[in-house]
C-alpha cells in the first residue's frame, strides 16, 4: 500500500473518529477568511475545548458516508472547514456565531447535533441556548433557594424568640 494511501485512510480514521465522539460538528465555509482571523478564531475554539479544522472534501465525505451521514454529501463542495464539540454542543455554535457578528470571512453551512443533520438557521437558535455550565449553575441555583429560604425562615423566628427574651429581659431589669 503506497504512503499516500495510508496517509489519506489515516486522516480518514481521524475525521471519523472526532465525528463520533463529537457532541456537535458544524461544517463552514472559510473562503474569506484572513490568516489572522483564521488564527484567533482557532484560538477561541482550543480555550473552549473544542476544535476547529480543515480536511479535504473528499476525505470527509469518505469518512461521514461510513458512519451513515450520506446527506451531507451537498455541504462538502468548496473550501470547508469543520469544528468539533466534544463537551458540550452548544459551544462550537456559539464561538462561529459570535465570530461571524464581527467578521464576513465565515459562511455556516450545516451541521450535526445529536446525530442529526441541521442547518445554518439551527445552528444559529443552538448558539442562542445556554451552555452546559449556565444550565448547571441555574439548576444549582434552583435547587439552593429552598434551603435559602428555610434559613431565613427559621432565622427569622430565632431571631423574634431573642428579641422578645431580651425583651423580658429588659421589663425584669427595670422592675
Amino acid at each position: 500500500m503506497s504512503t499516500a494511501r495510508e496517509a489519506k485512510e489515516k486522516v480518514v480514521s481521524e475525521f471519523k473518529d472526532k465525528l463520533g465522539r463529537a457532541q456537535s460538528v458544524i461544517f463552514t465555509s472559510y473562503s474569506g477568511l484572513t490568516v489572522e482571523d483564521d488564527t484567533a478564531l482557532r484560538r477561541k475554539f482550543k480555550e473552549a475545548n473544542a476544535e476547529y479544522k480543515v480536511y479535504k472534501n473528499t476525505l470527509m465525505w469518505r469518512a461521514a458516508q461510513e458512519l451513515g451521514y450520506t446527506d451531507l454529501k451537498k455541504y462538502l463542495e468548496g473550501p470547508t472547514s469543520v469544528s468539533f464539540g466534544y463537551d458540550d454542543p452548544v459551544t462550537p455554535a456559539k464561538i462561529l456565531v459570535e465570530f461571524l457578528k464581527n467578521n464576513k470571512g465565515l459562511e455556516l453551512k450545516a451541521g450535526i447535533v445529536d446525530g442529526k443533520i441541521v442547518g445554518p438557521e439551527e445552528i444559529k437558535a443552538l448558539s442562542e441556548l445556554p451552555s452546559k455550565e449556565e444550565l448547571i449553575a441555574k439548576a444549582l441555583g434552583s435547587m439552593k433557594a429552598p434551603i435559602n429560604n428555610l434559613v431565613y425562615v427559621l432565622s427569622g423566628t430565632l431571631r423574634s424568640l431573642v428579641i422578645a427574651l431580651n425583651a423580658v429581659k429588659e421589663k425584669k431589669e427595670a422592675q
